[in-house]
């Protein structure tokens, strides 16, 4: 990971992030004016963390966190815990395949367990192998698919990731 850090993204990460969602996501990528309200702390439930080499952002991600269960929002005495969600991840081209994308990952893996969170899920594009062996390696396993899922018609895989419990391997990035 050569000297990155992962933090919490701020409003002035705004362009950084554009920008790598264009690069890392093309036609699926969201628009300034949603970046910038979950930037800007409009989206309660999602946190954008950035990875960052000096004073440049290499890379970005975004988690949805379950909410604290009360009494009132929730009928359902025991509902159990929310899972958490990985919404997007992305590296720039030039630095990927160096350990920043599974960083990104082991932080909101840290976020979503202090949420409360016992699971995290995410999707996939069926044709990123590169994304599911990543995945597959940090211990997520296939649960679902969602057919023409993306813009272009190709379908989602959806992985599931244990965060709490007896095969809850907590994972070190060197």
């Amino acid at each position: 990971m050569s000297g990155a850090l992962v933090r919490r993204a701020t409003l002035a990460d705004l362009d950084a992030v554009v920008g790598l969602e264009r690069e890392g996501l093309g036609d699926d990528a969201w628009s300034e004016a949603l970046v910038g309200a979950g930037l800007a702390g409009h989206l309660p439930t999602v946190v954008y963390l950035v990875a960052q080499d000096g004073s440049e952002v290499v890379g970005h991600a975004v988690v949805s966190l379950p909410l604290p269960a009360t009494a009132a929002a929730d009928p359902d005495p025991d509902p159990g815990p929310d899972p958490a969600e990985l919404q997007r991840i992305a590296v720039a081209a030039d630095r990927r395949r160096g350990g920043l994308a599974s960083a990104l990952l082991e932080a909101v893996a840290a976020l979503a367990r202090e949420a409360g969170a016992e699971r995290l899920l995410l999707e996939v594009r069926e044709d990123n192998a590169g994304a599911r062996a990543l995945y597959a390696a940090r211990g997520f396993g296939e649960i679902a698919r969602r057919s023409r899922y993306y813009r272009d018609g190709t379908a989602a895989v959806v992985l599931e990731r244990a965060l709490v419990g007896p095969e809850t391997k907590v994972w070190t990035v060197s």
